[in-house]
């Protein structure tokens, strides 16, 4: 978008209702958007900044079941502790919804429904995995099995989390039932499908040419390997009785699949807030004076660059995402964040254990932001963050200027005298920062940005402590006024310009400075105006107060213990004796077909870390397996190898290569695998195994 928008429609992903808010969640999401909507108000410009619960996929269901109560209790629930965790937290949504509201039952079910009367959707009976034992399809993370592309064996059937490579349940090699831990088999099922391929040109020329310098490169890379593979016909129906319902006739028990329904939740939480507003909606998704930012997590890419922008280009009546500013992941102590494991800092704890320290964690998340790679968040980090520079730079220059200001003038700003090269480069640097966040926030460098707020109070605590007033005061009255003069319009500039970094903390100093009810004269980001004189001489500042406190060493120690507790309970759980599964009858076991094997021929698959493509002499045959264990054994080491194989297992595609059994596997005591093979040495190859 060449020409300056007249209006903003900011999103941050919806966060998923089945657990609370972590600091990855804020870091890669919510600390951004909320930075980046706040400055543009203060720029004067005309913002919705939306979001909501997501509650439906797959992973509702699953954590009900988990926690015994319904999804509808759990998304309450969990909704409720959102919702109140970002209020407190400061995060600035115009409107913060929920995909369960009615508004967005009907919004989605409409948008489905256009592009159906259109013809936009692909109708097929395919495969899907099926669950014998829960007697239902397994869709997205009822499943998990490994990654076809990186060998992650933990990936579930929508994504793996590690690679963040987006997948379908049947892409996963050796694939297993979240629900019963049984090995799926495969079922036919009618699905509708959005299909990819035929908007490949228009995302070709859209993302590729029109978007290669504006987007960032972590952005425009995961979306040129998308494309540059070939794009596939995409789901947007799925198997599940939790949902929105597919409305169409011949849809019984499918549901609109999570990724199709969530991304219109940005629509839907519009229309809600600007039914409350007495705003038109339609002006914020269809108008071309309106500039559509998505921020989110890395993980979100493909769905907010590729599968939503298509669905969009379908419809036809709305714009497109003008930029979609993803993060990397943040890491905790060294760790990847896990919920599951509950290796994470929860915010609603935070803001339970570090009272009225908002701004604290804001600063550290920012400054520590995983824009371009992850980045590793620790305690002793958020310490030295707080006392070295929010305490020892940003307050102590606050408290100084207050202090002093009140000790010398009874809290009413000094008129300056004559005002020194060294007073003219202050209040000129003072000038330009404006314009320096501005540039740094347009691009979304908001690290860059934060550590230029930084330098600003840098530069007011140096001039303050090389002009040295308390000193001064002795021999020149009337250069002192100068100097706090000076001083106090910096404070102010601080005021002003942290308002978006660190609102807490910007609402404190203007009471402090006394100019809360002067916002349409100050509260505006001005570039091209001087804010040299935000506070007038003669203007009576307010009581001071200390903006930061200091964050003792026992403080973090028991948030360090804490999580050394989480990483021993984890560590024992890994180590426990797996539970016995259920109880299966003679007949069941019957049907494994367990043969006595050797490896001919072994040899690491192209473009892939675990996998290896087998030749097995099962005593039938000689027949291809993929199996995943190139991490842990030399191609040439197993050559010769007496294994046991599952040889009636179906065959299934791996990356374009037919795998015809399973070889057994286990871990022995130290974590290392090896195989399952023959008690006895020299039992021929083809011998059952009962």
């Amino acid at each position: 978008m060449s020409k300056s928008p007249k209006r903003y429609t900011i999103t941050a992903a919806l966060p998923y209702t089945n657990g609370p808010i972590h600091i990855g969640h804020l870091a890669g999401v919510y600390v951004p958007a909320d930075i980046y909507s706040r400055y543009l108000r203060l720029k004067g410009r005309d913002v919705a900044f939306v979001c909501g619960s997501d509650e439906h996929g797959v992973a509702i269901p699953m954590k009900a079941k988990k926690e015994g109560i319904s999804p509808r209790e759990l998304i309450d629930k969990y909704h409720g502790i959102i919702a109140k965790s970002f209020e407190d937290f400061g995060i600035s949504f115009d409107n913060y919804s929920r995909t369960s509201a009615e508004v967005h039952h009907e919004t989605a079910s409409d948008f489905f429904k256009a592009l159906y009367k259109e013809g936009d959707f692909i109708e097929e009976t395919t495969e899907q995995l099926y669950d014998e034992q829960a007697g239902q399809f397994l869709a997205d993370r009822f499943v998990t099995g490994t990654c076809p592309k990186c060998g992650n064996e933990e990936a579930y059937g929508d994504q793996c989390e590690k690679c963040g490579s987006s997948l379908n349940a049947t892409d996963l090699i050796n694939p297993k039932s979240t629900l019963s831990g049984a090995i799926p088999s495969l079922k036919e099922t009618k699905h509708w499908f959005l299909p990819l391929d035929r908007y490949e040109p228009f995302l070709r020329e859209w993302i590729l040419e029109s978007h290669k310098h504006d987007w960032k490169p972590n952005v425009y890379g995961q979306c040129k390997s998308w494309i540059d593979e070939g794009l596939k016909p995409r789901a947007v129906t799925r198997d599940l009785d939790w949902g929105i319902p597919v409305p169409v006739e011949g849809a019984d028990g499918k549901v609109l699949y999570v990724w199709f329904d969530a991304p219109i939740g940005y629509i839907s939480a519009t229309k809600e807030w600007a039914a409350r507003e007495g705003k038109n909606w339609e002006t914020y998704w269809k108008d071309e004076d309106t500039k559509l930012v998505h921020f989110i997590g890395k993980d979100n890419i493909v769905f907010h660059c590729i599968i939503f922008p298509a669905m969009l280009k379908a419809h036809g009546s709305f714009i497109l995402p003008d930029n979609v500013p993803a993060n990397e992941f943040l890491n905790l102590e060294g760790q990847k964040l896990s919920t599951s494991k509950n290796w994470a800092v929860w915010l609603h704890e935070y803001l339970e254990e570090f009272p009225d320290m908002q701004d604290v964690l804001r600063y550290t998340l920012t400054v520590n932001a995983p824009e371009t790679k992850d980045n590793d968040f620790t305690w002793k980090d958020f310490q030295a963050r707080n006392n070295n520079e929010l305490v020892a730079i940003f307050g102590n220059f606050i408290n100084r200027v207050l202090v002093l200001s009140q000790k010398y003038y009874n809290g009413v700003v000094p008129a300056p005298t004559s005002l020194t090269e060294t007073d003219k480069e202050v209040l000129a640097t003072l000038d330009s920062f404006p314009e320096t966040l501005t540039d740094s926030l347009e691009r979304y460098r908001f690290r860059e940005a934060c550590q230029e707020l930084m330098n600003m109070a840098r530069s007011g605590n140096k001039y303050l402590a090389d002009e040295a007033p308390w000193t001064v005061i002795k021999e020149d009255e009337e250069r002192v006024k100068t100097i706090m003069y000076v001083a106090l319009q910096v404070a102010a500039g601080l005021a002003v310009l942290s308002e978006p970094f660190l609102p807490f903390t910007a609402t404190a100093l203007r009471r402090m400075l006394n100019f809360e009810d002067r916002d349409a004269e100050n509260n505006l980001w001005i570039s091209t105006n001087s804010i040299q004189e935000l506070l007038p001489p003669g203007h009576q500042l307010g009581s001071p107060e200390l903006l930061f406190r200091k964050i003792e060493d026992k403080e973090i120690q028991q948030q360090i213990d804490k999580l050394e507790a989480t990483r021993k309970q984890n560590e024992n759980k890994e180590t426990a004796v797996t539970p016995q599964k259920d109880t299966i009858q003679f007949e069941d076991f019957s049907q494994l077909d367990l043969r006595v094997g050797t490896i001919l021929e072994a040899e690491k698959m192209p473009k892939t870390k675990k996998l290896l493509v087998l030749k097995v002499d099962t005593g039938l045959d000689v027949r291809t397996i993929v199996s995943g264990i190139a991490e842990s054994f030399d191609p040439g080491d197993i050559i010769g190898k007496q294994v046991t194989v599952l040889v009636n297992l179906a065959p299934r595609k791996l990356r374009g290569v037919e795998s015809q059994g399973m070889i057994l596997m286990t871990e022995n005591s130290e974590g290392k695998l090896v195989f399952v093979s023959p008690a006895e040495a020299g039992v021929g190859n083809g011998t059952t195994i009962n």
